[in-house]
């Protein structure tokens, strides 16, 4: 007879083997997944911690892929869930039919985002999203007689996700070594308002279609803008008609200490892209949100069909998820508890400098934080190295290594409390002097 070890050891196999031989993870290594299997497999998660299939808890320093904002474990947002595919799982929202919870829930995020940002267009996730942005500026341009207005311009180390737009968007080469080819008219300039102008100059602003920028780069390394940086980028860009768009993707709702990330700068941009946070990855959802001046001139200059659409733009499973999470975010008052927390964990950054010379400089703002790690070799960098060992002690965290790049990231879950930074803090902590007695 089995005992309930040996049945646990045996679905735990069963799980490894049906893994490696059926799923293709994304952004992992194939190789390494053939030879090892899934290096973690996750059963279920309470507020900032997940439980792993043999029972070990880990606390989620990034709230997953930067998303699960509210915390794991919410019942609500499956409550709600629940009832509207009870009572209508989906509908089409192609040749303007609609819904109440795609209704509902458009109304609601013009309320929170800054100025006339008022529309917005229901996507998947935060890929999509952006697409949809490149392909709306370039269509409104050629509706405005300027269709030599398609460049579209990013910064190195920005993110922007993977669709074939998105991924000629993001300035991290990696992403672009991973196929044979970019789209076309995608440009990519260096993070200082200069590097901007001085390619407009060079370029020509009639050949330009839009700027995209993170409020702060996620995925590149949590790096904050110059003083400044946005409000001359809005100045540019009004100057030489250039549109802005601004993606909110990670920043979005809360995860800086405001609603929006550009809230801390004062800028509106022409274009706000949005996912992740809007349902705290309990849902699929993403979108474009734009000001009013473009729908009110979109509306104007059309003739016949918006001709760009996805089956699941503005799902109403998504909605109700995406309209429930907002209300605990406001409700238990989580963007002030970002805030507050934010300036805790900066603490504990300041921390770990004092204790230790591996620590070179760290940022943040709000529950987003980066920890840039002294490495003479970066062909061998430590970030890594001390993500590992915070794993042994119970602790997901993330090392970011590109352009030379070494750089542990942050971004709990809103729901963390002083003690639990104090536990991650202290975990980091323990792996930095591991990691320092090996070197």
């Amino acid at each position: 007879m089995q005992t309930a070890y040996q049945n646990k050891q045996h679905v735990y196999d069963e799980l490894v083997a049906l893994d490696q031989a059926h799923f293709l993870h994304p952004t992992s290594s194939i190789k390494q997944h053939q030879a090892e299997g899934p290096s973690l497999i996750f059963t279920e998660g309470d507020g900032i911690y997940l439980t792993d299939i043999t029972g070990r808890k880990l606390l989620d320093g990034l709230s997953s892929l930067w998303n699960v904002n509210i915390g794991h474990g919410r019942k609500e947002p499956g409550e709600a869930a629940a009832k509207q595919m009870e009572k209508l799982a989906f509908s089409s929202t192609f040749s303007n039919w609609s819904h109440e919870p795609v209704i509902r829930l458009a109304a609601k995020i013009a309320t929170l985002t800054p100025g006339d940002l008022n529309t917005t267009f229901f996507t998947s996730g935060g890929s999509e999203a952006n697409d949809t942005a490149f392909k709306t500026v370039r269509h409104y341009w050629k509706l405005k007689g300027k269709s030599g207005k398609k460049k579209i311009v990013s910064r190195k180390k920005s993110y922007h996700g993977v669709a074939m737009g998105s991924t000629s968007a993001t300035g991290i080469q990696p992403f672009h070594d991973f196929t044979t080819s970019m789209a076309s008219d995608f440009y990519h300039v260096g993070n200082t308002v200069d590097d901007f102008r001085q390619f407009i100059e060079r370029e020509g602003a009639d050949t330009i279609a839009a700027f995209i920028s993170e409020p702060v780069q996620g995925s590149g390394g949590v790096n904050l803008p110059p003083e400044g940086y946005f409000q001359e980028v809005r100045q540019l860009c009004d100057e030489y008609d250039i549109l802005l768009i601004i993606d909110e993707v990670i920043t979005g709702f809360g995860r800086t200490g405001k609603m929006f990330g550009m809230d801390h700068y004062d800028v509106v941009p022409d274009m706000m892209c949005i996912a992740k946070g809007i349902t705290s990855g309990y849902a699929p959802l993403g979108g474009m949100v734009m000001t009013d001046r473009l729908h009110e001139e979109l509306a104007e200059l059309s003739d016949g069909n918006f001709m760009h659409g996805y089956t699941y733009s503005g799902h109403p499973v998504g909605c109700v998820v995406a309209l429930e999470n907002l209300a605990i975010i406001e409700r238990e008052n989580l963007v002030e508890h970002v805030r507050e927390m934010g300036l805790e964990l900066l603490a504990g950054f300041e921390w770990l400098k004092r204790e230790h010379e591996l620590v070179a400089d760290y940022r943040g703002l709000g529950l987003l934080g980066a920890i840039s790690l002294a490495s003479d070799d970066q062909s061998d960098p430590i970030a890594p190295k001390v993500v590992a060992e915070a794993l042994k002690r119970g602790m997901i965290g993330r090392a970011i290594v590109y352009h030379g790049q070494d750089t542990l990231a942050f971004a709990p879950p809103f729901v963390i409390t002083k003690a639990q930074i104090n536990d991650m803090i202290n975990i980091v902590h323990e792996s930095l002097r591991v990691v320092e007695q090996s070197l």
